[in-house]
């Protein structure tokens, strides 16, 4: 297999063309492999969110460490958790380079500009449609639609700048997260200082009983309840889409909202322009030589890995006593969660370039490239699919599957969709949420057939 014939250079005739989406013989093979890859992963990481109470997170940290369920949960967060929403955003960050990589003006009167901002208004529709219709709560398309209308004035920029605004969106979670842990570490203290003037038989000011109060909220937040997961499932399990609708509206809007501005739009940038960068040193179209991805590989992995590993056993004592890991004063592992992620992320990413290269398993590859070529549908199919599985207007399994049990549904719907995505695309230019995209886009229908 060439591993290099499918990519086209940004000064390519087929891209300096009028106004018309990326045909198959445009397309980086290399780039739809790993975002195949991703979006499938995606589903492995939203599955307990589809299937189980937001709410059951934190059993599954104290469960008996020799359980299914935590050693499920042990796999998944040390090898995935975040890495494949992360790729996502990178994939996103390269895909609007070569977007944008097209003539400012072209033949039909219309700047690169007009298509680059219609293509995300449809995406942030395409996002609110996902949210509150589809009814899934974990959708990305809503973020990648805000931060992309902010990504157009960069687009000229050089690698290096890239990173070094990748680095700076990591900067700002990275204090955003230590003020927040400073906040926690202050109700602690207080909530300690008011235990000690009790056992003293002092009597408490009202900002003492405040702070008390505080901190015992916060931690009766973490420890897991079982009443508010047995009340949610009851919901989702028995309630129809109208029901399930209004339940979901308020948490919609605060993620769409509050949520996205205090953390999700910088987390989206970091990684966008750390794509941005990479995709410029020809990293994502397989361009670099193979000792490069062999040690992106291992340092990847190496610090990726390990910082997982620290990480989720962080989670483990901080789910088990919060009290005791604050008194401990022993590193937050957590809060190198953006540096963790991105190294897996790109981890993955080159064992898939190497992989590929290699000429292993071909058959398998290009499965993973069509659902890549397809990603916005199966993105969709994977929220329609779940939320009629566990939804109570579906199959009403929500909250009755252990967490191990949900990845065979993630099994399931991943054979379904590597079969689905290279059928269609026998008959068909796009998949069928791609030629709308593209059609309203262009303001067009778009040619679907392929041509034989």
């Amino acid at each position: 297999m060439d591993a290099i014939s499918t990519t086209v250079p940004l000064d390519s005739p087929l891209i300096g063309e009028g106004a018309r989406p990326t045909t198959k013989a445009d397309r980086i093979q290399t780039i739809d492999l790993i975002r195949g890859f991703a979006l499938l992963g995606i589903l492995m990481m939203n599955i307990p969110f589809f299937g189980l109470a937001h709410t059951a997170g934190p059993r599954f940290f104290t469960a008996p460490t020799d359980s299914a369920d935590f050693k499920t949960h042990l796999i998944v967060s040390v090898l995935f958790e975040g890495t494949m929403r992360g790729l996502f955003s990178m994939l996103f960050g390269a895909g609007m380079l070569l977007f944008m990589a097209k003539k400012d003006t072209l033949a039909d009167g219309y700047g690169i500009a007009d298509y680059y901002y219609r293509r995300l208004f449809w995406l942030i529709l395409f996002g609110v449609f996902n949210a509150f219709v589809l009814l899934w709560p974990g959708d990305i398309l809503y973020t990648y639609g805000v931060c992309g209308l902010f990504l157009f004035p960069f687009r000229k920029m050089s690698p290096r700048t890239y990173l070094l605004i990748a680095l700076f969106c990591v900067a700002v979670l990275g204090a955003k997260g230590f003020f927040r842990a400073m906040e926690t570490k202050e109700r602690r203290e207080g909530y300690l200082k008011a235990i000690q003037l009790e056992k003293q038989k002092k009597p408490l000011t009202d900002e003492q009983k405040k702070a008390k109060e505080a901190w015992l909220s916060q931690e009766k937040n973490i420890k897991y309840d079982k009443k508010k997961e047995d009340d949610l499932n009851k919901t989702m399990q028995e309630g129809s889409y109208a029901t399930i609708f209004s339940s979901y509206v308020p948490i919609n809007t605060k993620l769409e909202s509050t949520k996205f501005y205090q953390s999700y739009v910088w987390d989206a940038w970091a990684l966008m322009f750390l794509g941005m960068a990479l995709f410029k040193w020809g990293f994502f179209s397989n361009n670099l030589p193979t000792r490069t991805y062999v040690l992106t590989l291992l340092a990847g992995y190496g610090i990726g890995l390990s910082l997982g590993w620290l990480s989720f056993w962080d989670g483990v004592a901080w789910f088990t006593d919060p009290g005791k890991v604050l008194d401990s004063n022993s590193f937050p592992f957590q809060s190198l969660y953006h540096v963790r992620r991105a190294a897996s992320a790109m981890g993955h990413a080159s064992l898939l370039l190497l992989v590929y290269r290699s000429g292993v398993v071909p058959w398998l590859m290009k499965a993973l490239s069509n659902v890549g070529q397809m990603a916005f549908t199966n993105y969709l199919m994977q929220s329609i699919i779940c939320t009629l599985i566990f939804y109570g207007y579906g199959f009403s399994y929500f909250g009755k599957l252990a967490l191990y049990e949900l990845y065979y549904v993630v099994a399931a719907i991943w054979l379904f969709q590597l079969i689905f995505s290279t059928l269609w695309l026998r008959f068909f230019r796009f998949g069928p949420f791609e030629w709308l995209w593209r059609s309203l886009t262009y303001w067009k229908p778009q040619p679907m057939r392929v041509k034989s």
